[in-house]
């Protein structure tokens, strides 16, 4: 089968649909895809039989509404398609009522308080701008998911929601600008996703792999990333097959994977999709983490997803590249070449920075998890400041239209929106600035503070969000222009003085920018968790949210406690599994070496007590005092948790999270890993930092 052939082979999509409904049904179910037109329940049940004979055919037994609940992963309930028959036998048989509603058990997925314990009923409802597709023997159907009181319980509603704020608002903007073809704005992106492949019988002799998806302990090898050689290097035969395996699997579901390679840290790699319409990238993208480590099973691999499962080399992020269109295929964030087109152009890129600047802390938020807080600042990855680059020559276009100067470039003339064609710019005339969290790299924006085991759509809403808010504003301002030129140029130049202190094109890596961003240009710096998730229910967030009807009150409220919580237990797994390996693996290790050292001194003296055994007698007494050392730092790290326990506040709980376990982790890890460094190979418990990560 060529690619052609394969791709989209296991998905309801545009060609199964034009093939299979009526040119009636057809229509009226690419108004409800395109436009958000109401699905009449007639149009649903002709869709609903030609899915399932589309799906039974391909070999498909069940049907499951697949929905995305505040766990972070995918949920799924199988039903079978059999109906009984008069003779006995069964039928297979679909409904549209089937197939727009289900009513899954919601008493065990997080609700942050949107349900009372009792209150077990939640709803699935089709997402038909999501095409379905099969997985083994199911047809898995893209659902939202809410609480029985209507509620969002899950990550696609708010997105969808946030999709259509943004479109409300961009499309009064291009009516300005003369734009009456266009129909919709869409948001587009494209995550790049980064991961590690070892070896899978290595992955399950570590307790913290298996419990936590990254290493507690480990001290590193001798070499580690610091040649560079592995970033695109040449693609180890077993990672190869893997990755071919993976291609096959994605392009059958209809995901376009386009780009892999390795990354710069050992045992790391990179998958990059086309971009494509925002709701089904987010799908996409679970999806591939979910075939990611089906198919790394298969080739006997472990893929991890965690943002840092190894200290000391490079962590995994998944750049999210985001930006709007047109139903016209016009890019909002691509200059034109009419004046026109520039001044639209040059106000849409204003509104992203007006956005990203004012609501900095939200798309900090966004990205806040236990275990981006280990990846944030580090070498790879973005620092936990805010910022947006340009790169210069558009930030001096920008300048120009500031101050109402000659722009320096190629073109020396004021810039006067309305009259002037911009000068003409390239898309890349910089270099990316792989330090920067906001970049701007030719016709989007690269949000690179997202965590690679993160959903995107948790930074996406907030994305959209902001920019709808931001689009808005401008849109008050110029339906009401008398002299719509002057007040798009006065409206752009204050834009840019009162929010330039976002943009920065230097090292976002250089301690002396996060000094300025914090002590001179008053930028958020919000390094853990806890700092940034309580500014989700900062009043000015909450409004901005509710304005745009992106969550209600309730559930802004509701994401805080989730993910609050969710951070707590993430670290309170990580900090037991620690405990249970130092006590029962490290601890017996290091004592068994030592005794066998103390029985060699003991043969030795036995032979002749002129015979020294300095060494010996020096490497047990250090071991015995890193024994002493790590019950101490094991028991404090386990009367931590139980102090934590003993919390009833969960604001409370993070804090002392925070502040308490993490240090006591820390201190636990240093002498565990010492401990690595000075006791015999042969006697350590699981595998090594080496073996993992030059493994494969």
């Amino acid at each position: 089968m060529t690619v052609p052939e394969m791709f989209g082979c296991k998905v309801f999509d545009d060609r199964q649909m034009r093939a299979r409904l009526s040119a009636e049904v057809y229509a009226s179910l690419k108004e409800t895809i395109d436009n958000g037109k109401k699905l009449d329940l007639s149009v649903a049940n002709s869709v609903a039989q030609a899915m399932c004979a589309w799906a039974t055919e391909n070999g498909a037994t069940h049907f499951t509404h697949w929905f995305q609940p505040m766990t972070g992963i995918t949920a799924e309930k199988h039903d079978g398609f059999i109906s009984p028959a008069p003779n006995g036998g069964v039928i297979m048989e679909f409904s549209g009522k089937e197939l727009i509603q289900g009513e899954p058990d919601a008493s065990s997925f997080p609700s942050g308080g949107l349900r009372a314990t009792f209150e077990a009923r939640g709803y699935t409802a089709w997402d038909p701008t999501s095409y379905a597709f099969l997985k083994e023997n199911t047809l898995c159907i893209p659902t939202a998911f809410c609480s029985y009181g209507g509620e969002a319980l899950d990550k696609k509603t708010p997105l969808l929601r946030s999709m259509e704020a943004l479109n409300r608002q961009a499309m009064r903007i291009l009516k300005l600008f003369g734009n009456e073809d266009v129909k919709r704005v869409i948001t587009s992106v494209g995550p790049e996703q980064e991961y590690f492949l070892v070896d899978r019988e290595m992955y399950l002799k570590r307790k913290d792999l298996v419990y936590t998806g990254r290493t507690l302990f480990g001290a590193m090898p001798p070499k580690g990333q610091e040649l560079e050689d592995h970033y695109f290097g040449a693609i180890k035969p077993r990672v190869q097959a893997f990755m071919e395996d993976l291609n096959e699997e994605l392009w059958k579901l209809g995901i376009l994977a386009k780009t892999e390679h390795n990354e710069v840290a050992p045992a790391q790699h990179e998958l990059a999709p086309i971009y494509t319409t925002t709701n089904v990238a987010t799908d996409h993208n679970q999806l591939t983490m979910e075939i990611m480590k089906k198919v790394a099973r298969k080739h006997g691999l472990a893929c991890l997803l965690h943002e840092k499962p190894f200290a000391g080399v490079n962590g995994s992020g998944k750049h999210n590249n985001w930006s709007m269109a047109t139903n016209t295929g016009m890019n909002l964030l691509n200059p034109g070449d009419t004046p026109a087109e520039n001044a639209q152009f040059l106000l849409f890129l204003v509104a992203v920075i007006k956005a990203v600047d004012e609501y900095q802390d939200l798309l900090r938020l966004s990205v806040a998890t236990a275990g981006n807080d280990h990846r944030l600042g580090a070498n790879e990855a973005p620092p936990a400041v805010i910022s947006i680059f340009l790169g210069d020559e558009l930030n001096a276009i920008l300048e120009a239209v500031e101050k109402d100067e000659p722009y320096a470039g190629t073109e020396k003339k004021r810039i006067r929106l309305g009259a002037d064609v911009l000068p003409r710019f390239n898309r890349d005339t910089t270099d990316r600035n792989r330090t920067s969290p906001f970049a701007f790299t030719g016709n989007k924006f690269e949000f690179r503070m997202v965590g690679s085991s993160n959903s995107i759509a948790c930074a996406n809403i907030m994305t959209n969000a902001s920019v709808a808010e931001a689009l808005r504003q401008f849109a008050d301002v110029l339906e009401g222009a008398e002299d719509f030129d002057a007040a798009l140029h006065e409206l752009l130049r204050d834009t840019i003085r009162a929010h330039k202190r976002i943009i920065f094109n230097g090292n976002g890596y250089d301690d002396a920018w996060i000094k300025e961003a914090e002590e001179e240009r008053g930028l958020l710096n919000l390094r853990t968790t806890p700092d940034a998730l309580s500014r989700l229910v900062d009043r000015k967030n909450i409004d901005m949210l509710l304005r745009h009807r992106i969550y209600s009150e309730a559930e802004v409220h509701s994401r805080y406690e989730i993910q609050l919580e969710n951070y707590i237990r993430t670290v309170r797994i990580e900090a037991l599994t620690m405990v249970d390996m130092a006590q029962k693996d490290i601890l017996p290790a290091v004592m068994a070496y030592g005794s066998d050292l103390a029985a060699a001194i003991g043969r030795k003296k036995a032979v002749s007590a002129d015979i020294a055994a300095g060494y010996e007698t020096r490497l047990v007494g250090r071991l015995d005092d890193l024994t002493d050392r790590i019950d101490a730092a094991a028991a404090a790290l386990n009367d931590a948790v139980k102090e934590l326990d003993a919390i009833s506040d969960f604001v409370a709980q993070g804090d002392f999270t925070r502040d308490d376990i993490i240090p006591k982790m820390a201190a636990l890890r240093s002498v565990c890993d010492e401990a690595e460094t000075l006791t015999a190979a042969s006697y350590w418990p699981f595998p090594t930092y080496g073996d993992l990560l030059f493994g494969v």
